[in-house]
């Protein structure tokens, strides 16, 4: 299928009060997350690329040490391996992720 609409697409719990729809193809991923109020995505890192945009709510944001305040209309880029986090300021928060390579884990496969 090549055309999709967010609110329908299947999703799936990646922590407590962190669900994702997800859309991909060979090379590039692109993740539609809410967080819920309060939510917490502990530091981590991962081999893939991120850019982060915030869509709504409000988030305090890690990355590699630095710390801002982000809502909607800031843009975040997350280097590979980079370490980061996030927790919910005020929400729901919706952030769209774009992911390359594609994250095997946040592939949703259609009922």
């Amino acid at each position: 299928m090549k055309f999709f609409k967010i609110s329908e697409l299947p999703q799936k719990e990646i922590l407590d009060g962190i669900t994702l729809k997800s859309v991909h193809l060979q090379n590039l991923m692109v993740t539609f997350v809410t967080l819920a109020p309060g939510a917490v995505l502990p530091e981590h890192s991962h081999e893939h690329e991120q850019i982060s945009v915030i869509i709504s709510g409000m988030l305090r944001f890690s990355v590699e040490g630095e710390e801002r305040i982000v809502s909607a209309g800031h843009v975040i880029r997350v280097p590979a391996n980079a370490l980061h986090g996030a927790e919910v300021i005020e929400g729901p928060c919706i952030v769209y992720d774009s992911w390359s390579p594609v994250r095997a884990d946040y592939v949703i496969k259609e009922k």
